[in-house]
């Protein structure tokens, strides 16, 4: 029998805590790690497991305990602090490039560079294309 192909399955984010997997996303928690202690608090163990990396640990948190944390008040209160920081952020009009290149400001900036270690948790793809797949497709065990 062959294995043609693999289906993953990743938990889905509660409404109420959906953010979570927008800033995991985005850089901004590398430099607020208030942000990454969400993820110590849903589930310690895992969190260490993924080597702290909350895309990583996203994909294999269970739903259950998702749903656990999306109830807990103490959580949400943290959770709803560091998302309006990140609103805040994110939506910032006075800004070091809006204030030197003000007619720029809708422009899109990208800067792609594969020798700078951003964090410890997201790995550097410098060696090679071989590298690069072979750390891309590290799970979680």
């Amino acid at each position: 029998m062959y294995l043609f192909n693999r289906i993953t399955v990743n938990p889905q984010l509660p409404k109420r805590i959906e953010k979570l997997a927008e800033i995991a996303n985005n850089l901004w928690w590398s430099w607020n790690t208030e942000f990454l202690r969400l993820f110590q608090k849903i589930d310690k163990d895992l969190w260490e497991q993924c080597s702290k990396n909350p895309v990583k640990f996203l994909k294999q948190v269970s739903q259950e305990r998702l749903e656990k944390v999306a109830k807990e008040t103490a959580f949400l209160k943290e959770y709803d602090k560091i998302a309006e920081n990140f609103n805040s952020y994110m939506n910032s009009k006075n800004t070091w490039f809006s204030n030197k290149y003000p007619e720029n400001k809708n422009d899109l900036i990208a800067y792609f560079s594969a020798e700078y270690g951003l964090d410890q948790t997201i790995p550097i793809y410098s060696g090679g294309l071989r590298n690069f797949i072979r750390r891309s497709f590290k799970i979680c065990k």
